[in-house]
């Protein structure tokens, strides 16, 4: 195992830092009766020194994965910024989905809290209007039941900007992939309005969950790592689903080198002419 640390960035204006990679709460962890597989994928990160770690009540057995993992290594905790989030709409829902992931992940409080999955105007409106979740949210915040709160979202890079614009967030989880540079949106609107305002931006669907994986072409999962973390965000998340994919990631995690100029044009063109199609998570264009 290599010695050298994964580099830390700064998380937003928050005044903490993170591992410049983390491990998603998809691949294995999203599954169900795979502990040993889960386990195994955990523990690699952990000990890789990855210091992230990505979950939500949506991804199947995950959160009940990095319980088992807390309950047998709680003098870690310092060390690893834990995440979970809520697609409840409504503050009494966010407030039972909570109330769940912190008894099932075995703590008393999470790093960050999200909320899950922000797709239209409606949303919007429900989850800022009078009983909405972002009442829940703020609430967590003061208690001290979540250290940070922030938004996700990979459908509309505008409801993301409302959000950045207008809500009291810390974080936004965005997708950050050749995609995202080829249609727009999202890696210009959305991160240069969270950016000024000092919020932290997290990548997703790096490999488009390996759809954009193609050999033939020279795409592979390095190069979507190395473009993502080309981006300026202050860390990417992979779900992984076995030891060898938490190796990868960690490493370049350490040893990455941004891409040129010409290699991100290089690799926007081989994305442009099949940007449709592969926009599989956005809905409708």
């Amino acid at each position: 195992m290599s010695t050298t640390q994964i580099k830390t960035l700064p998380f937003g204006k928050t005044g903490r830092n993170v591992t410049a990679v983390g491990l998603g709460g998809e691949g294995v962890l999203r599954t169900c009766g795979e502990e040993a597989r889960a386990a195994a994928v955990i523990e690699e990160a952990a000990a890789s020194g990855i210091g992230y770690f990505d979950t939500a009540p949506a991804y199947s057995g995950s959160e009940g994965y990095y319980g088992a993992f807390w309950r047998s290594h709680p003098e870690r905790r310092g060390r690893i910024f834990q995440t979970s989030k809520s697609a409840a709409r409504t503050a009494g829902g966010a407030r039972a989905d909570l109330d769940r992931t912190l008894g099932t992940l075995g703590l008393d409080h999470i790093d960050l809290w999200q909320i899950h999955d922000v797709r239209t105007r409606q949303d919007l409106r429900e989850i800022e209007g009078p009983g909405g979740a972002l009442e829940a949210f703020t609430e967590a915040k003061e208690v001290g039941r979540t250290e940070l709160i922030g938004v996700t979202g990979h459908h509309d890079p505008s409801i993301i900007t409302y959000a950045v614009e207008n809500w009291p967030v810390d974080s936004i989880l965005i997708p950050a992939n050749p995609l995202e540079g080829v249609i727009g949106g999202f890696l210009d609107g959305t991160l240069a309005a969270a950016k000024e305002r000092g919020i932290a931006v997290i990548g997703m669907k790096v490999l488009g969950g390996s759809h954009y994986l193609n050999p033939k072409a020279g795409i592979g999962p390095e190069l979507l790592l190395r473009y993502a973390l080309t981006q300026d965000v202050s860390l990417i998340i992979v779900g992984c689903s076995t030891s060898e994919e938490v190796r990868l990631l960690a490493q370049m995690g350490r040893e990455a080198e941004p891409l040129s100029s010409e290699e991100e044009e290089k690799l926007l063109a081989l994305f442009r002419p099949y940007a449709r199609r592969l926009a599989f998570y956005r809905g409708v264009l």
